[in-house]
This record gives C-alpha cells, sequence and structure tokens, in this order.
C-alpha cells in the first residue's frame, strides 16, 4: 500500500469501528446488525450500550470459563475482570472489533471478531472466535465468519484476512480450512506460570527443547472462482450500518424541530471535505447546475461551452435558462474538455465554460481556469460522478464559481437520487439560496421576491448522504484497487485500450472504461451483446450529444467525441465487486478479443 492507501485503511478501520461501539441503545443497536445468509441470525456489535448489561458479562465470563483451553493465556475468570476486559481491552482498542452471534430469535450463540487490524499489510486479523451455545443453525459460526469478512469488505476493504490458532484445537483448524485458510507460519510456544495464571509463549532462540504447542498463522485465500450464472451489472452502492442507522434516525426523529438536522451536517460536511466555503444540498445535479446558471445571469442570447461526451444534463441546465450549449471537443487521453477545442469556439456571446469530470476523471481545470480568467468568463464544473477526484493536487470541484455533484443511485456516493452545489462566492450562495427555495426572501416569512425553483433535497435522503462522505475516501480506493485488476487483466491484450488517468489526475474511476479499437474488427454493440450473453453487462459511453436533434443551433460533431462515443463502453465498476468477478469479465474479454482475431486469420 502507498501512504494514501495506508492512511484511508486505517482511517477506514477506526472509524468503522468506532461507529459501531459507540453505540449506547438498544433500538440504535440493531440498526447496525449484519444479517447472516439463510436467515440464520445476526451479528450484533458489542458496543457501550453492553459496558453495564450484567446479563452479557456474566455470559461472556461462563464462557470463556468453559473454553479457556482454546487462548494462548488462560487465568481465572471473574465477572469483574470481564467487565474490565469488555472496556479496556476492546471498546476503548480502536482496532479491536467484536459481534455476537444471535440466533433468529435474538438469543446470544457467540462471538467472534478483530483484532491486530492497523498493520501496513492491510490484512484484519480474524480473532475471538467462539460457540458459547448449541441454539442454532449447526453452521451458524461458520455463516457468521462469512457475513463478518464480507462486512470488512463491503465497508473497509482490506486486503485480506488472517487468523493465529493453536495447533492443538484440531476442529478449530479443521473447520478454518474448509473456510479457505491456509497456513503460513508457526510460531513455537512453552508453557509458563504466572501466579494462577498458566500462558503460552514464545519459545526463545536459545531453547531447543520441544514445544508445548504450536501458533499457527493462516490467511484467508478461497478458491473463489466466478461462475458466469448471473449477471455482473455495471454499478451497484455500498450501504454500510452507517447510512441505514442514520436513515433510520431521521425517519423517526427529523421532522418539525429536527427536520433539516441531516441536511445541516451534510452540507457542512460536504463543504468542509472539498475545502469549499458554502453548499446546498439539491434534489438533483440537474438541478444544481440549473440554479448555477441562474445565479451567474445567464440567459437567452448567451452561450456556454460544454463537452461533446457528457450526460445530456449538462446541456440541457444551459437550454433550461434560454441560452445556448456550444459543443467543444475532448482530449483522447482524459475524454474530458479539451482546452485548445474550447478556446476556438469563444465568442462575444460565451458566457461560461462547463467542464465535466467524466466517469471520476478530473478535466485539465489548470488550463480552462487559464482560458476563464484570459476571457472573463465563468467556470461550473459538472462534477456529478467525481467526487474526491484530483486535478495536480487539488480536488475536482474546487476551481470553478461553483461545482455541482450527483448522487445519483449509480454513482460513488448515492442517496437514490440527489446532488449538491458548492461556491466559495457570498453574493452567488445568496442568489442560489433563494432560487433553490421559490425565489423566498429569507428576512420575510413567506415572502416570495422572486421566480424561482424547488430544487430542496430531504432530510432522509441527506442522512444517508451523510453516511457515504464518511466513508468516501475508502470507498475511492476500493474503485481504484477494482481498476487495477482491470489493468492486470488487460496488460497486453491487443484490440481493445484501458483508460488510464492522465499525469496531472487523480481518478476515482467511477466508471472503467474500454475503447475497443476498429482494428479488433468486433462491433462495439455486438461485442456488448455477446457479453451480455455472458452475464457481463455493459454500458455505452455517451453519444457525442452535438448530434442530438433536441439543439436550437446544430453544429458539427466533434471528431474526438464522435470516436469516443462510437467505440467505448463502461465496464462493469460496482465498488462491491471482487477479484474473481474481474478475472472473469477479463477472460471472456480475451476469449472474445482472439476469436475474432482467429476469424481475421481464416478469412
Amino acid at each position: 500500500m502507498d501512504d494514501k492507501q495506508r492512511a484511508t485503511y486505517f482511517h477506514a478501520v477506526k472509524s468503522s469501528f468506532e461507529f459501531l461501539k459507540r453505540t449506547s441503545s438498544l433500538d440504535m443497536l440493531w440498526t447496525k446488525s449484519i444479517p447472516l445468509s439463510d436467515g440464520a441470525g445476526f451479528l450484533l456489535p458489542v458496543a457501550d450500550v453492553h459496558a453495564n448489561d450484567h446479563l452479557l458479562i456474566e455470559t461472556l465470563a461462563r464462557w470463556r470459563e468453559d473454553h479457556a483451553h482454546v487462548y494462548p493465556t488462560q487465568f481465572p475468570v471473574t465477572i469483574d475482570g470481564t467487565k474490565s476486559w469488555l472496556v479496556d481491552r476492546l471498546l476503548n482498542v480502536p482496532d479491536r472489533m467484536l459481534f455476537l452471534v444471535v440466533d433468529p430469535n435474538g438469543h446470544w450463540v457467540g462471538h467472534l471478531g478483530f483484532a491486530g487490524c492497523l498493520n501496513d499489510d492491510g490484512l484484519m486479523e480474524f480473532d475471538n472466535l467462539l460457540r458459547g451455545s448449541l441454539q442454532g443453525r449447526r453452521d451458524i459460526m461458520q455463516l457468521a465468519i462469512k457475513a463478518m469478512f464480507e462486512w470488512a469488505q463491503n465497508t473497509i476493504g482490506p486486503n485480506g484476512f488472517y487468523c493465529r490458532v493453536l495447533s492443538g484445537l484440531k476442529r478449530v483448524m479443521t473447520m478454518e480450512k474448509e473456510l479457505g485458510f491456509v497456513e503460513v507460519s508457526r510460531t513455537p510456544l512453552r508453557k509458563h506460570v504466572h501466579g494462577e495464571a498458566l500462558s503460552l509463549e514464545p519459545v526463545t532462540e536459545d531453547d531447543d527443547a520441544t514445544p508445548d504447542d504450536w501458533f499457527v498463522r493462516l490467511e484467508y485465500r478461497p478458491e473463489a472462482k466466478w461462475n458466469g450464472d448471473s449477471m455482473i451489472l455495471t454499478a451497484g452502492p455500498s450501504i454500510s450500518a452507517r447510512e441505514s442507522s442514520y436513515a433510520f434516525d431521521a425517519a423517526r426523529s427529523g421532522w418539525n424541530g429536527q427536520w433539516n438536522k441531516y441536511l445541516k451536517q451534510f452540507e457542512e460536511s460536504f463543504a468542509s471535505y472539498l475545502g469549499r466555503k458554502y453548499a446546498i444540498a439539491t434534489s438533483s445535479c440537474t438541478g444544481a447546475l440549473h440554479l448555477s446558471l441562474l445565479a451567474l445571469g445567464i440567459g437567452p442570447g448567451d452561450e456556454v461551452i460544454v463537452p461533446d461526451i457528457t450526460w445530456v444534463a449538462t446541456a440541457n441546465a444551459v437550454l433550461y435558462t434560454g441560452a445556448t450549449p456550444v459543443f467543444a471537443d475532448i482530449e483522447k487521453s482524459t475524454w474530458c474538455l479539451d482546452p485548445n477545442s474550447v478556446e476556438a469556439l469563444i465568442t462575444d456571446r460565451t458566457k461560461a465554460i462547463m467542464p465535466v469530470h467524466l466517469y471520476g476523471h478530473p478535466a485539465r481545470m489548470d488550463n480552462l481556469v487559464a482560458l476563464a480568467t484570459k476571457y472573463g468568463l465563468a467556470i461550473v464544473e459538472d462534477a456529478a460522478p467525481a467526487i474526491g477526484a484530483e486535478c495536480n493536487g487539488r480536488k475536482a470541484g474546487t476551481f470553478g464559481d461553483f461545482a455541482c455533484f450527483s448522487f445519483q443511485g449509480a454513482k460513488l456516493l448515492v442517496t437514490g437520487e440527489g446532488g449538491m452545489l458548492v461556491t466559495d462566492d457570498d453574493r452567488l450562495f445568496e442568489r442560489v439560496q433563494s432560487l433553490w427555495d421559490q425565489g423566498r426572501d429569507p428576512r420575510r416569512t413567506f415572502w416570495i421576491s422572486d421566480n424561482g425553483w424547488k430544487y430542496k433535497m430531504s432530510n432522509v435522503q441527506a442522512a444517508i448522504g451523510l453516511g457515504q462522505l464518511e466513508r468516501a475516501d475508502e470507498l475511492i480506493e476500493m474503485k481504484r484497487r477494482l481498476h487495477s485488476w482491470f489493468a492486470e487483466e488487460f496488460d497486453g491484450v491487443e484490440g481493445i485500450e484501458l483508460f488510464h488517468e492522465a499525469d496531472y489526475a487523480r481518478s476515482i474511476h467511477w466508471m472503467t472504461s474500454i475503447t475497443v479499437n476498429p482494428e479488433s474488427g468486433i462491433d462495439r454493440e455486438a461485442f456488448r451483446a455477446a457479453l451480455k450473453q455472458r452475464n457481463i453487462d455493459t454500458r455505452p459511453v455517451f453519444p457525442a450529444i452535438s448530434q442530438y436533434p433536441i439543439w436550437p443551433t446544430q453544429q458539427p460533431t466533434a471528431p474526438v467525441a464522435k470516436f469516443v462515443g462510437d467505440h467505448a463502453l463502461n465496464l462493469p465498476s460496482g465498488v462491491l465487486l471482487r477479484r474473481e468477478q474481474i478475472a472473469y469479465i477479463g477472460a471472456q474479454i480475451r476469449d472474445l478479443i482472439y476469436s475474432a482475431k482467429l476469424g481475421r486469420s481464416a478469412a
């Protein structure tokens, strides 16, 4: 891991565990539970609410006493000692987490958890596996392990899992190897007596006596292979207990006096994340773009330059004001606005430039800002899919007079539908705030001083958005890792070209995309259809939108945009995809490319 990946992983571990453990009521605790497959039960976080739960503490003490032989350190178990362990060595340790395994009726069956997670390898130690009750299904602990690992992969994104087990625990060793653990090392142990406690400690180098036991390190390396029996979709979010818990709280209590509790937190946190002064949550990114142009005074007779490759909403927002969208070409290397094409289109009617950070890759903002300064133009960044992307170390969305983001259900951060508008300008912010809320004058109750719109986000949506934002950096790293897996799959493959980030950029790879080159001999749509038959969903890159018949002024289609729009496609890029799924996609694409090559050779 590089420094950024390591810092993001460490933060994800600590913040995820802290969020679960700092729970002081049972109703909120259950919103953070993790269901087991087949309705077998749940994982329930051990949290602050349990610190004075005498029944649970007594149960944990009894379980520990009954199974003392499975622990390297064996000592007399007391109720007070168990409570101290729960508070001091679990709840107050940032990289330790314990889950109660609960059957469908809510009865405690056992526990398991993580420890020792803050390491440079990005591995989480599986720890404290214990079945204390025979209630529930026979395989409930195996299902609990799988559920906990899946939760960690979906929420934290570690590089893997490991555990350490005493070699004498044959049943545990067998179960873990059946789950996919592989032995990687053994540490010899010797018994030592410390007062009333018996411990197994590592053998010193000068001790040549036979060890009393071995501490076996196993790593989780299941032979996972995707068989293609279900569709791999192009998108899909990661929704954790954080979002569920916030949404529950907003649905239950976010009304009347607290109607905007999560809205305010979401807006303030979003502005802080970007380093901008103001943020306003909107019902869509399209609405945010429209408001931005209105606040800048853009209207009939004006022109706004937009890229010829983008979702139609970018240019539609220009139409909504009565202005005319003018389509500039894109760079072949970035698929974002080409500054040279932009400059050639500037006239005395041009009022703004709207760069789009396409598919999570930032536009060449330094050059575009220089153009805007030279010609006295405004910049509205369409950063819909690019939260956290960077241009020369600076976040996308921090360059323009306005920037607008999307939380539609396929994006990296989701609220179902919704958007965010950000700015640093006091006057523009006040103007947008009025337009955003029916043209209301905030100084007079129910007084409308201008024609406005209703582009507001709901409090429940904002609650989900806040939870997503608090996990943004780890979700970005998951996306970047996904792209790196695709890069491994397509290394040296002729006929397709994987889109890579430019040297000035740090993309979030919201969508991983490829170009199906004409010399491959494969028509893109035929290629997509063949992948669909193999249960791989794809979507074409946006066509050059200047071709649409809806624009008031028809313009020649930009050549690079036309080529990319005709030949490129988005691959499955959901943040929760696994390495074995990417391997399957890679194998199917290589097979199609190889078959096409054989066909050309035979011809």
